[in-house]
């Protein structure tokens, strides 16, 4: 009879001890989130932020639909949309001299940048 009480004292402390790290872990996450979370936007942020959205979506059209330079000393162009893919279309009318260009359009648009300057003959006083 002893036992059987001595057994079911452990098995409520552990109950208890289980229930209480249930309890201080929700709590523990409980509080996480309530101070990991941002401050809510307000009026004056969300206009700056419709603002810039406005600049990058006009900027974005301009670049789609307006000619502009790259690159200007390799000649890289930007053209509207529209009128690439004509420019495309009729190029691809010869698929093996489209191919070609195309080649070397992306070889000399990934061409290296210039050596730097070769070094002075003479060595510096402070070297």
């Amino acid at each position: 009879m002893n036992g059987n009480r001595l057994l079911n004292r452990t098995v409520g402390l552990y109950f208890v001890a289980i229930a209480g790290t249930f309890l201080i872990v929700a709590w523990l996450v409980y509080a996480m989130q309530r101070y990991t979370r941002p401050q809510p936007l307000g009026t004056a942020r969300a206009q700056e932020r419709l603002k810039g959205l406005a600049e990058i979506t006009a900027a974005n059209t301009e670049a789609l639909n307006n000619y502009g330079w790259v690159d200007q000393g390799k000649g890289i162009v930007r053209m509207p949309v529209s009128n690439a893919v004509q420019l495309t279309l009729k190029e691809w009318q010869n698929p093996a001299a489209a191919r070609s260009n195309l080649i070397a359009r992306a070889e000399k648009a990934a061409e290296a940048p210039p050596p730097p300057p070769k070094a002075p003959e003479t060595p510096s006083k402070y070297e």
